[in-house]
Order: structure tokens, then sequence, then C-alpha cells
């Protein structure tokens, strides 16, 4: 049996962080049905923290195309929807540009929780924090919720299983913020310049929300070498 240790770079604004999700989790589900002996095989995911614009104000949300027409202008952000469109058809994803974006710190900090809620289980799991990025992305890109909001995090939270009450404490007071910054700095230490990233086994790298059978053809590298 082989255990996975797959590490994801990413920021719950980008909308390729949510692609890039959908797709690793349609290789894993793949890779079990077709791999021979690999049905067996676990896999341990952590989300790792990145500012895909550090600019962003914290305490301040801004409609997600008002930021967009400013950073890209009209024609170039009208070719980016579309095709970001086009590709989340594909994976089940209905981009709805209604959210609002701004610093995700505190969004990073909830991740953080279930990261050590996953932890507290003493085996390789990652329930908390994968029900909690799909609904952060979900609610952000599909449903136009605010990112920065408390109430949106801790509504995510609860969909994942976290108590309402704790994760509302657990914003409130700064909890996990140090290990949030010293991350994001690791990982502009590692040059990692984008997301999403994938770092499977602290050893084979996937920049971007490649397709399928870019992680299939590592994950059998990391197997054939584990």
């Amino acid at each position: 049996m082989t255990t996975f240790n797959i590490n994801i770079v990413s920021d719950p604004i980008c909308p390729f962080c949510y692609l890039g999700k959908k797709r690793l989790d349609r290789a894993i589900s793949l890779y079990k049905k077709t791999v021979s002996g690999a049905s067996a095989d676990t896999f341990a995911i952590t989300w790792k923290p990145y500012y895909l614009d550090p600019t962003l104000p914290q305490g301040k949300s801004t409609p997600v195309m008002e930021r967009m027409t400013a950073k890209f202008g009209t024609d170039r952000l009208e070719a980016l929807t579309n095709r970001l469109s086009t590709m989340g058809q594909s994976e089940g994803i209905c981009f709805s540009f209604q959210g609002k974006m701004g610093n995700t710190r505190d969004a990073h900090r909830l991740i953080q929780l279930a990261r050590l809620k996953d932890s507290s289980k003493g085996s390789a799991t990652s329930e908390y924090q994968e029900k909690l990025m799909d609904a952060l992305m979900k609610g952000y890109f599909e449903d136009g919720g605010d990112i920065t909001s408390h109430e949106m995090l801790t509504s995510a939270a609860e969909k994942a299983g976290i108590d309402k009450s704790e994760a509302q404490t657990w914003l409130t007071e700064g909890k996990g913020g140090d290990t949030v910054d010293q991350e994001v700095e690791e990982a502009y230490a590692r040059g990692i310049r984008g997301v999403p990233h994938f770092i499977i086994n602290d050893k084979y790298e996937i920049g971007g929300a490649q397709d399928v059978e870019a992680f299939l053809m590592e994950f059998v590298r990391a197997k054939d070498t584990a």
C-alpha cells in the first residue's frame, strides 16, 4: 500500500485552485479504479496558504468583477471569464463572478483549524479540510459569497462539520495567524509564484490546474519509487 502525502498551496480566491481541486479529486478516483494494486492506496491532503494578491487590505471586500476589471481591463476580463466558464462547466462548476474578494488571511486561518481537527484524529485524514475547501470555494465562486465575511466563513465551517461557535471563537481571537504567515513565507522561499501548486510526497510537483492525466502520471511515478 502506498500513502500519498499531497500538499496543496492555494488561495481560496483563485478560480484555478477550484478547478485544480476538482481535477485532483477526479484523478484520485480514476487512479484507484484503473491502476493495478492502487485501490488500497491512501491520500492525505494538506492545504497550505498563499496570497494570490497580497495587496488586498484586511477588513474590506470588493466585488470581484470590479477588482478584476481594474486589474485586467474589460476586454481581457471578458476573455478570462469566458475561458473560466467553459473550463468550469467541464468540472461541474458554475462560476457566478458575483463574489466579493479581499484579504484571505482569515479564510486561511480557518483552514488551519480544519487541519488541526484532522490531525487530532491521529490518522492520515483530510476530511475536515476537504469539506471546508469545498464549502469555501462553492460559497465564493458559485454562490456569490464574501470571502472576508466571518458569517460566510463560519457557515462554511459548519458545513464541514466544525462547530460554528468554535469557528467563530477561533476567528475572533486571531488564532492560527502566525502559522499562516510562516507558511506563506515558506511558499515564497520555495519559489512558488503561482497557485494552485501540488507537492506529492515532497518530491513531485505539479504547477497549475493541470489535466487529470498529469496527476495520474505523477501518482504512478510516486508509487513506483515508494
